[in-house]
């Protein structure tokens, strides 16, 4: 008996209009479901500590509990890594830079007038 595959591949982009989101099938610009919606909700305090657990003993600097969206997120992100000159990436509500960067990232946060924490050692 032959099976029907029951999985429908989303569409995530289009030359057209570029990254389409796989849940309101808009192009991610005009993407409705991320606007909606809300930060996480915290503590109210930002996170830096340095990790190394699962990259083979490169470090990365892990920054955590900010109360922005997805797409404040990643600008955020962006700039930080301009100002440490280095690489990174935002990963569930994350940002990782690479890198030991605790100090100036502490600093840089402060100055957006963040409650920060150096979390860890």
């Amino acid at each position: 008996m032959k099976r029907k595959n029951t999985t429908a591949t989303a569409l995530v982009y289009t030359t057209g209009q570029g990254r389409i989101c796989p849940d309101c099938n808009q192009p991610a610009a005009a993407c409705t479901c991320t606007k909606r919606s809300a930060p996480p909700v915290g503590d109210g305090i930002v996170r830096v500590r340095r990790e190394t657990k699962g990259r083979k003993g490169a470090g990365v600097t892990v920054i955590t509990g900010l109360p922005l969206d997805a797409v404040q997120l990643k600008e955020l992100a962006g700039h930080l890594k301009k100002k440490c000159g280095s690489g990174g990436t935002v990963k569930e509500g994350v940002i990782e830079i690479q890198g030991d960067h605790r100090d100036l990232l502490v600093a840089e946060l402060q100055r957006r007038n963040w409650t920060v924490k150096r979390a860890g050692g």
